[in-house]
């Protein structure tokens, strides 16, 4: 297969003003004329949605949930970086970009992750400029905190509810455009096929989730932003309703799926209490500024953490990465806890835990100033917990939170197939191996309010677009696939839950695709992944009707390209023989236990095509090209 990246050429620093200059217009009279899909209302579909009907375009946005309100960028906690330098500490574009190279361990395109620290700057402005309130200090100026992956402050925030509040200036910008008739909000709506006419993406095939109706919408070209697939593993930071089927549809189309195996394990998670939990809640790693992360040095040491003499504490992060002490990237910070814990030093009711300790901020910064900081994030821990972080150190451990693979995608954000474009998490180009804290919500607003007015421009204006409608056979056909898996999975009546399936092939992908993995506990995983597919489709039970509102069809479905999404996963990291970023294969690491990358063999993007039912899927590369950073053993030591 033939790729194209479309990355333009010249410096590094001058391609994206160059690709926009020559970036073909479509003339606001024209504008009009063209009408969009957007599948989304997170931070990228909701800026998307709004940015491309501010222009004119006609926009149809549908959402999962009852209001883009309830989309998960709304977790978001700790903030949004930015190359602003306010704190005069060093920081740059280069060294922003440099930063997000490194922290995913050189397995990113150059360009992208450029033109991502380029336009952080200009996010920054457009945020304030809608009033989101972030965090200042005395004097009114913005206030900035770090994050891990970085020596510098460049981290924008609003106490912990950043996410909250950006999306709630992407919603005000989105509803506007409704108001004003450019936009069609359509919730509880769950897509359920792309529709391709000619080798183009050309619409949709959705199912209302509150009559059970599959509805059919035709546009000129489809954006899917519907994050990640992290729920792969039961248990994580995401919301339930997060799932990789709109990705998965686009896939089975032909859309090339890239790097599924590099899963973020986030490291400041509420540790999990019991088999019957459904989530996990995220603390958020701004709180490494100021806790401190420890152990007892004694293996079996169960005292209660205030009677640990400093002495018998074990700040393992500090000691072993003094540059960087506990604001190491997430992927670094989530081993050694694991190691930790795997060494016997673990805490917490179930040993698989670390302390997150304020005790030294709270004597040194006063309780009010940290409050201030962090309270909210306190008050949530303690709700869940009954422990107050003011008083008792935090237990910790990581948690399946983000995934940096997806659908490929080009310079421009367009899949293989010409017209589909993939934004935010779905798509997996900015991030590597590992993505550094405080760059998701970055990556989202730069794709959707800087990124695709430009590109989606220069796709209309250089691509012959026929008229169709949605009553054209392909939408037929798609609603009859559909309609038949729906009723395949309604007619089973076995004997096991959604959830109980799905918690299995949780707990195998935690095993054996997790933190670390391993050849022989790759192969089992494919094997137990096959057996538990057959097991689904023989013996789940659906109860309800397929013409109602009924949560377990909804979970159902999901599931079913869940099990076979998770079997890529696997071929995925079985074919990457070597570590890099997330991606620990037990047999390559360093004399001092880091990943250990192998560039001659593997600086590419993995890609994978769907190749029919029952088939091994087909493995492309997309070659990465580093022309302005040395690739370096990563250390943060």
């Amino acid at each position: 297969m033939q790729l194209d990246a479309k990355v333009p050429g010249g410096s590094l620093t001058a391609k994206w003003d160059r690709h926009r200059f020559e970036l073909k217009l479509v003339n606001p009279a024209n504008k009009r004329k063209f009408e969009i899909i957007v599948v989304g209302t997170g931070l990228a579909g909701g800026s998307a949605s709004a940015s491309l009907a501010e222009l004119g375009y006609d926009v149809k946005t549908f959402c999962i949930q009852d209001s883009p309100r309830r989309a998960h960028s709304i977790a978001a906690q700790g903030g949004i970086n930015a190359a602003k330098n306010y704190q005069n500490d060093g920081d740059s574009i280069w060294r922003l970009f440099y930063d997000t190279i490194k922290g995913g361990d050189f397995r990113a395109r150059e360009a992208n992750v450029y033109r991502l620290a380029q336009l952080s700057t200009d996010i920054i402005d457009h945020c304030v400029a809608q009033g989101i309130p972030f965090a200042r200090d005395y004097g009114g100026l913005l206030a900035n905190r770090s994050f891990g992956g970085a020596q510098v402050s460049r981290t924008f925030y609003a106490r912990g509810q950043t996410g909250q509040q950006l999306l709630l200036g992407a919603y005000g910008a989105l509803m506007r455009q409704v108001a004003a008739g450019k936009v069609q909000m359509l919730p509880r709506r769950e897509m359920v096929d792309l529709v391709l006419i000619d080798g183009h993406a050309r619409g949709i095939v959705v199912r209302n989730l509150i009559t059970g109706a599959f509805e059919s919408h035709a546009a000129d070209a489809v954006i899917v932003a519907t994050g990640g697939y992290g729920n792969v593993f039961y248990l994580s930071t995401n919301a339930e309703s997060a799932n990789v089927g709109a990705c998965f549809r686009a896939y089975k189309q032909g859309a090339l799926y890239a790097n599924p195996c590099f899963t973020q394990i986030h490291p400041t998670c509420i540790p999990h209490t019991g088999e019957r939990q459904s989530k996990l809640t995220l603390m958020s790693e701004s709180l490494r500024n100021d806790g401190r992360v420890w152990v007892p040095r004694n293996p079996g040491d169960i005292r209660d953490p205030q009677d640990i003499p400093e002495a018998d504490r074990f700040y393992f992060l500090e000691e072993k990465y003094p540059s960087f002490g506990n604001l190491v990237p997430r992927d670094v910070a989530s081993r050694n806890a694991k190691d930790q814990c795997d060494a016997g030093r673990g805490v917490g009711l179930t040993r698989c835990a670390v302390y997150l300790d304020f005790t030294d901020a709270i004597q040194r910064d006063g309780r009010e100033l940290i409050a201030k900081k962090y309270g909210n994030l306190f008050d949530m821990y303690e709700r869940i917990t009954d422990e107050s972080p003011y008083t008792t150190p935090m237990t910790i451990y990581p948690a399946s939170h983000y995934t940096m693979g997806g659908l490929w995608v080009d310079y421009n954000l367009m899949s293989n197939i010409p017209g589909l474009f993939v934004l935010g998490e779905a798509n997996f180009s900015d991030h590597g191996a590992n993505r550094l804290g405080a760059s998701a919500l970055m990556q989202g607003l730069a794709d959707g309010y800087f990124v695709i007015p430009y590109t989606i421009g220069g796709y209309f204006a250089g691509t012959d677009l026929p008229r169709f409608s949605d009553d054209h056979a392909a939408f037929k056909d798609a609603t009859l696939a559909a309609d038949a898996k729906t009723k395949k999975l309604m007619s089973i009546q076995g004997r096991r839950t959604v959830d109980n399936i799905a918690r299995q092939l949780g707990r195998i992908m935690w095993e054996y695709c997790g933190m670390t993995r391993n050849t022989q506990g790759l192969a089992k995983a494919a094997k137990l992944i096959q057996e538990l597919r057959a097991e689904f489709w023989e013996n789940v039970r659906v109860p309800g009707s397929d013409k109602d509102f009924n949560k377990s069809l909804e979970k159902a479905g999901r599931l079913a390209d869940t099990l076979d999404f998770a079997e890529i996963m696997v071929h995925d990291a079985l074919g990457r023989a070597e570590s890099c970023g997330c991606h620990f294969r037990e047999e390559f690491q360093t004399s001092e236990g880091e990943a250990q990358r192998d560039d001659a063999n593997f600086c590419h993007v993995a890609l994978w095509e769907y190749n029919g039912e029952g088939r091994p899927p087909l493995f492309h590369k997309e070659p990465l090209v580093f022309e302005n950073v040395e690739l370096t053993q990563r250390s943060y030591k």
